[in-house]
């Protein structure tokens, strides 16, 4: 029994992590790298093993860094099924095809300028006929149902609290007699979030492969997030602005939805023209509706006693698909809200309604995630004089107003819990999908809970069960 780490290791995307058994090797995610976009490309295209000599995937989740590469896995000749949740399966199929269409959009504009310059044309890391392969090969699974995707490891998904369908991978292995619990975390949502279950905390392991990304603090409380939301969403409206939040299609977009349904049902906040313009988020807000049973038991108790019947629709809420519905919001006078992607700010339809705000005092940005170096989303965070926006300069008068309270992510102290569950019975916990700083933190609190062998491998990196 081996673990070999090839993505997602001393860095926070690009999950990928290989068990060999009895013969047969088994991958656990498959997600896209992200970061400088020469780094990106060549840390994509070669996985550092032989995709045609995988016998299967488990995938713990649809965000686009554990599962993204899955069509390149597919092109480089993987032959096997793809285990995961069915809410995954469904969210997976949007991304991954969405994913491709923005590969062959961006290849297409480059080569326009390599084919003047004489230059070889660029090819997309993969295409839409490759997402299309991809999605043919998932394999749906419901939580705590056992299943055996290679000889010697039965296989369940418990409820990880992260996103709608994330999982927990619970490994229970045999080779050659000796018999070990292997958990994978996948990512670990937090307790009390709207929308999803609590994480489920494991059981009975013997080594544990956990996520770290905040292992070195806490984020602020759900409570305090819904009320920071709505002082801002007052303030504006009594000065007749718009809000624009940038928002990721999956998760972070629902949440906000559910908070602003809630603020609008119980009286609290002014009515106003509320929109969701991000066809992705609008067809992943589709998915969300399908799996009512996922919702926490807050949630169906609010959509019980809801007229409409969906924490996702309601009289003030619209969803935008078409360009000129998009671009006729930037036309309508405040108040309003706005919701587009990207998370970061930096593509998709949400760059339009912020050229068109960040000027004007009387609006207000809301990030409501991490952004990272470099991106539109950290410039509006630093709060600069002037931001650059599809290459003109914009001066920044607009409200800026980052709430940390949204994250899917488990903080330091919940983190610690996770792990704490099997104090005394697992012998080894190994850190992935962390930068070095939270990764120490935690490795320090887990030395302090009893934990003797806690690991941090770098890429490449194997270890022995």
């Amino acid at each position: 029994m081996r673990l070999t780490f090839h993505g997602a290791a001393q860095t926070v995307t690009g999950s990928r992590h290989l068990l060999t058994l009895n013969g047969h090797q088994l991958l656990l995610d498959c997600g896209l790298f992200q970061g400088r976009r020469k780094e990106t490309y060549a840390n994509n295209l070669e996985f550092g093993f032989e995709p045609a000599a995988i016998d299967a995937v488990v995938l713990s989740h649809a965000h686009i860094d554990h599962c993204g590469n899955l069509p390149n896995l597919v092109r480089q000749d993987f032959a096997g099924p793809i285990h995961t949740t069915p809410a995954t399966a469904h969210i997976a199929k949007l991304l991954l095809h969405d994913s491709a269409r923005i590969q062959e959009s961006d290849a297409a504009y480059v080569n326009k300028k390599r084919l003047r310059r004489g230059e070889p044309p660029a090819v997309p890391l993969y295409s839409s006929a490759d997402a299309a392969a991809a999605v043919e090969r998932f394999s749906g699974h419901a939580y705590h149902q056992s299943f055996e995707p290679v000889p010697g490891a039965r296989v369940s998904l418990v409820d990880a609290g992260h996103i709608l369908g994330s999982a927990g991978v619970v490994l229970d292995l045999e080779e050659k007699g000796r018999k070990l619990r292997l958990m994978f975390s996948g990512d670990i949502g937090r307790p009390g979030m709207p929308l999803v279950r609590d994480p489920a905390l494991p059981q009975d392991v013997d080594v544990l492969l956990m996520e770290c990304t905040y292992g070195g603090r806490d984020h602020g409380s759900t409570e305090q997030a819904y009320a920071d939301c709505l002082d801002l969403f007052r303030r504006v409206a009594d000065r007749g602005g718009k809000v624009v939040i940038p928002a990721f299609a999956v998760g972070r977009t629902q949440a906000i939805v559910y908070f602003l349904h809630q603020m609008i049902e119980r009286g609290e906040l002014p009515r106003l023209p509320i929109f969701v313009d991000s066809p992705l988020a609008t067809n992943v807000t589709e998915v969300f509706r399908t799996f009512p049973h996922d919702f926490d038991d807050e949630t169906r108790a609010f959509l019980q006693g809801d007229p409409h019947g969906t924490a996702f629709g309601f009289d003030l809420l619209h969803y935008t698909r078409d360009v000129e519905e998009s671009k006729a919001i930037n036309a309508m006078r405040g108040p309003l809200i706005v919701i587009a992607g990207s998370g970061m700010a930096e593509s998709g339809r949400v760059l339009h309604h912020l050229k068109n705000t960040v000027q004007d005092a009387r609006n207000a940005v809301l990030l409501t995630s991490w952004m990272a170096p470099h991106t539109l989303g950290r410039r509006l965070l630093e709060r600069q004089p002037a931001v650059r926006i599809y290459g003109e300069s914009y001066d920044l008068r607009a409200e800026v107003v980052a709430i940390s309270g949204l994250s899917a992510h488990a903080g330091r102290d919940f983190l610690l819990a996770y792990a704490g569950a099997v104090r005394g019975r697992a012998r080894r916990v190994v850190l992935v999908h962390g930068e070095a700083k939270p990764a120490a933190a935690l490795q320090s609190g887990l030395h302090d809970l009893g934990f003797d062998d806690v690991r941090y491998p770098a890429r490449g990196d194997s270890l022995d069960l």
